[in-house]
This record gives structure tokens, sequence and C-alpha cells, in this order.
């Protein structure tokens, strides 16, 4: 076990510690975890935790203090909520108070594998677990680095805390997640979900890089034997992992990444999958990351420690995380250069868009803006058709700064860099969801690969009408090139046409947001017009 004590620790403002758990290793990890009781170890070696009662984040609970100068940056909102620096400094005292005169752990790591735009970041917490969970998402510093390690950041996780005060506070419950962007702090009580931290240094990297002309964003990232770089954008059920996971092309990483002046690298050192009804056969990769070091989520296991990943009695959100090293095909150095491909991801339910359409820059920075995809009917009461979901920047719960900052620095890079954006529809054909079927996964590989080989460029498009996107009339691999223009999967072709128009609308109803944010050019202008 580590003696050696973290650079700087009496600035962490906690008295009467009783010991300091400092950086430990996996090993030493998984003996704490087993000691004090709070994991289970399964049948291939992985530590499993309950995060109690709280097995997602908690984005009602999430606050920046309202200060200079950040307030004159931060989006404020529902995503991003001020809360008076007065009240921070009660919750503060209240999470040091929690984690004095205990044994606690404190975890220094890396956010940002590109050495120019790194932040360095220290975690101080009292659940053994939840450092085992920094250790997996996190760059691990070699222990030369951690020598000279000076946080430029500091997360307190007093997730055992509460504020019995919320009510007075105006907050919204006794639960609180909040930034602190100029102290460089950030506070975590009355919630144990280990992804509030994953996600407040996302959220801290939005902030940051933007500031320094730097595009941060939520994509998975992979490169070709021959230094091609793609990004996959999409929201949850789009296939962003699984399209991301090719076998021919080594993974940079699955979430998170920046994209600097000398290209694009991961955040994180880690994976964070979910786990609910994970198949072997599908998703091979993720299956056999999970052995020891990873850690699994809220899953539901026998006494012998048999998982069974179909059982969502604790959660629908059960997760792994492990280090990236799990993935045998990975980049070591978790950066590459700039990209030469684009994809936005999207599970279009109402069966209107087609496999794939190439953009022009301005149609990149519209749809990437309006973050669509759809949930299909029956995922809760009442619903009885698709539902149209629209998250900007294909992450909005994690942008401090406008959307438009994002999507400009977006176009700039494009341009700097000719870089090729596609819309790839994984969601459905021949009819909306319930009428027609999901696209084929073979079909929509193909698409990729057209536009990983280059093909696609030497196709020829046509236009889809009311949307302006143009389409591929053929590509190899595609059983059936008239699946490539939606309409012509429909039966009632007249039908087709209200569904376009329908979602159509859809988009430029919520387009309406961004009407005074339009920047260097009409944003609208490049989306579906009626």
């Amino acid at each position: 076990m580590s003696t050696r004590m973290p650079n700087g620790f009496e600035k962490l403002g906690l008295t009467d510690v009783e010991e300091v758990y400092y950086n430990l290793s996996y090993d030493e990890l998984q003996a704490h975890e087993i000691n004090r009781r709070e994991c289970k170890i399964s049948t291939s070696g992985t530590a499993m935790c309950d995060t109690g009662i709280f097995t997602g984040r908690s984005p009602k609970d999430k606050y920046f203090v309202d200060q200079p100068p950040s307030n004159e940056h931060i989006a404020w909102g529902d995503v991003n909520r001020p809360i008076k620096r007065e009240i921070y400094e009660e919750l503060f005292d209240i999470t040091k108070k929690q984690l004095s005169g205990k044994k606690i752990y404190v975890m220094d790591v890396f956010t940002g594998a590109s050495l120019e735009s790194r932040r360095s970041i220290r975690f101080v917490m009292e659940v053994a677990w939840q450092a085992h969970f920094v250790k997996n998402m996190f760059i691990r510093p070699t222990e030369e680095e951690l020598e000279n390690f000076e946080p430029d950041f500091t997360v307190y996780n007093a997730c055992k805390a509460v504020d019995e005060k919320y009510k007075e506070h105006g907050l919204n419950s006794d639960v609180f997640v909040v930034f602190n962007i100029e102290d460089n702090v950030s506070i975590i009580g009355g919630t144990w979900y280990g992804g509030e931290m994953k996600k407040g240094i996302f959220s801290m990297m939005n902030y940051w890089l933007p500031l320094e002309g730097k595009l941060s964003m939520h994509c998975s990232a992979n490169v070709g034997k021959e230094g091609d770089v793609c990004l996959f954008f999409g929201l949850s059920g789009t296939g962003k992992t699984t399209l991301s996971t090719d076998p021919n092309r080594a993974l940079i990483g699955d979430d998170e990444h920046g994209w600097d002046d000398n290209g694009v690298f991961n955040f994180e050192g880690g994976c964070y999958a979910k786990v609910i009804n994970l198949d072997p056969k599908s998703e091979p990769e993720i299956y056999g990351a999970i052995t020891k070091d990873a850690l699994l989520e809220n899953v539901v296991a026998d006494e012998n420690g048999n998982v069974d990943y179909s059982d969502g009695s604790k959660t629908e959100n059960t997760r792994v995380s492990y280090p990236i090293e799990h993935i045998a095909n990975h980049k070591p150095d978790l950066q590459a250069g700039h990209p030469n491909n684009i994809i936005f991801l999207t599970a279009d339910a109402f069966g209107v868009l087609p496999p794939v359409s190439k953009l022009t820059k301005e149609q990149a920075m519209y749809y990437f803006l309006s973050g669509y995809t759809a949930k299909v009917a029956g995922t809760e009461r009442g619903i009885t058709e698709p539902v149209a979901t629209f998250s900007a920047c294909f992450g909005e719960a994690f942008l401090p700064l406008h959307p438009t900052v994002y999507a400009e620095l977006l176009g700039k890079k494009i341009d700097e860099h000719n870089v090729n954006v596609y819309l790839v529809n994984t969601g459905w054909t021949g009819g909306p969801y319930g009428v027609g079927k999901r696209m084929s996964i073979k079909d929509t590989r193909a698409c990729i690969d057209g536009i990983l080989s280059g093909s696609i460029n030497d196709a020829e498009f046509e236009t889809l009408p009311t949307f302006n996107l143009q389409m591929p009339k053929a590509l190899a691999g595609v059983q059936d090139n008239t699946v490539l223009n939606p309409r012509n999967t429909w039966e009632d072709k007249a039908e087709y046409d209200a569904s376009l128009a329908k979602l159509a609308g859809m988009f430029i109803e919520n387009f309406k947001r961004y009407e005074d944010k339009g920047g260097k050019f009409d944003f609208a202008s490049a989306g579906p017009q009626l």
C-alpha cells in the first residue's frame, strides 16, 4: 500500500483524518471493497457494487456557483442552475465535515490524453468502490507523475452527507452536485452514483476547452490502420458504441473526446458501458472486458457470483466500468490526428430519414445543434407513436456554454481540416415503429464502410425533399439499394410524405430556440423547409 501523502493535502481543509489511502492499486482497492463489505465478487473476478437509491445521475440537483467571470459564459437554464456563493459555502462546510475524522481515499488522475489540453484532477471520497470507479474511468498517472502531481481541480465526494436545509436554500432536494469554477472545486452530497464524478469532469472540460478554442465532444472515436480518424456522435440507442467498435480499427475512446490543434484525444482512460441484456455474441468486446479490475454496478447475481444480465429489477441502467486496456484493439496513447469523417447517428423511429446522407458544413452544424433521435412507442405509458428527442450537440445535459459555441467550433474545424460529415439513420425503414422494420445492421455497416473507405463519394446522389439531404443511389454491400431512399420502402407514399413533413415540423419547432443565436450564418436555413 502507498504510504505517500498527496502533495498539498493540507489544502483540502479536512481535519482529524484518520488515514489516507492514496492512489491504491487495483488489488488493494478490491481488498478494501471486500473487507468493508461494499462489493461482492462475480465468477469473472469482477467487483459488484450497488449505488444505493440513485442508479443514475441527478440532473435537477446540479448547480454552478453564480459568480464572475464564469457567470458571463454559462448558459443558465434547466441544464445549468445557479446557486449563490453563500449557499455553496454552507454545503462545502457540510462536505468537509463529512470527510473529516474518517479514513478517506484520494485519487490523483488526469483527464485528457493530449498534454496540451490535459487537466490534473484530485478526487476525495470515503467509499472504496468510488475510488475504484475513478481509477477505471480516468487516465492513470505513472508513479513518476504522481511525485510532482498538483491538482488543477478537486472533487469532494461526500455521498453520505445531505443538505437538510435544502428547502430553505431553495434547492431541488437534499442532494447536491455543485461546481465552483473560480475555486476549481466540485462537491457531491446525497448520491452515491459514480457517474456524477465522470460526467462532472466532462462538464468542466466542456467549459474549459471551448474558451481555449478547442472542441469538447460527447462521441466515440476510432482510427484506421492508415491513420484515418472517425468520430461517432449519437444519443442512447443509436449504436454509437457498437458501430465504433470495429475489429479493423483501433478504439480511441467510447464516450468523451477533445479536438485541439494536434487532433482528437480521449478525455478518459476507461469505458462505462450499459450491461442490461448484455449478450456475448452481439457485444463480445464489452462482455470480454468484464474481468478482474472492472466494476459492475447494480447487477443481480446469485450467491455464487453468476450475473444475470437480463435482470433489471434494480435498474435498467446496469453498468460496468473498466480500464480501456480491457479492450484489446485500442489506441494505447488514446489520441490520433484530425478526423477524416464525422458520423451523426440517429434512430429515427418515424422511418422517414435515409440510411445515410452526406451533409454540407452548414447542415452538419444544424444537425449537431439538433442532436435528434426518436424514442419508440410503448417505452412509457400512454405513448402510442414515436417521440422525437432533441439534445443539443448530442449531449446537452453536460454543456455549460451555449450550444452554438460548440457548433461554431465544429464548423470552423470542418473547414480547417476538410472533414466529411454524414447523417446515418440506424432506426426504422418501410414505415414507423410498429409498421416498418429496424434498419439491418448489415446495411448500416455497409453505409459505415462506404464512409470509411471513401467509396460513398463516388456514388451518384439524389435529394430527399423537404430536408434537402443528399442520398447515394447505390452503395456496395447494401442488400437492396432501394432502401437508400426511404420513400421507396413505404407502401403508402402519401403517408410517407405526411410523416416526412411532420418530422420536419418537429425539427423547425425545436430550432426556434436558436433564432437569436444565429452567429455568422442562419443555422435554420440548413434544416428542413416546409
